[in-house]
């Protein structure tokens, strides 16, 4: 049966994408095959994939559940990519969460189960 699913979001530029996310996300980068690249972080792998039209990347995105989103947020905060309307909250929905924005302009929440502990 089904097991887990891998986001594919869009790039507009290659090096700044391979850059923003080795070193601002704090993710392993494996491979580019013609642009379209894959990077991992504790298990979770994001996939991006060449674009040339901007609004594709800026009506994409994805949500990362995950532990210790705390941690994270103290991690991503200094780097200047946290949504303008993403800082850390407890949701409505039951999850405590972030956006950040990527260098190519995709949404990505990062959340934790309030019901789940560390």
């Amino acid at each position: 049966m089904l097991k887990y699913a891998v986001p594919i979001l869009a790039s507009l530029n290659t090096d700044e994408t391979i850059k923003f996310y080795t070193e601002k996300l704090g993710f392993t980068f494996h491979s580019n095959w013609d642009g379209y690249l894959i990077f991992s972080r504790d298990g979770l792998n994001i996939h991006l994939a060449p674009c040339d039209d901007a609004k594709i990347a800026q009506n994409s995105g994805c949500y990362v559940n995950m532990t210790q989103v705390d941690d994270l947020y103290a991690e991503y905060q200094p780097h200047g990519i946290i949504h303008p309307d993403g800082a850390l909250e407890d949701k409505p929905w039951g999850m405590r969460q972030f956006s950040i924005v990527d260098n190519n302009g995709n949404l990505i929440h990062f959340g934790q189960d309030l019901e789940e502990e560390d």
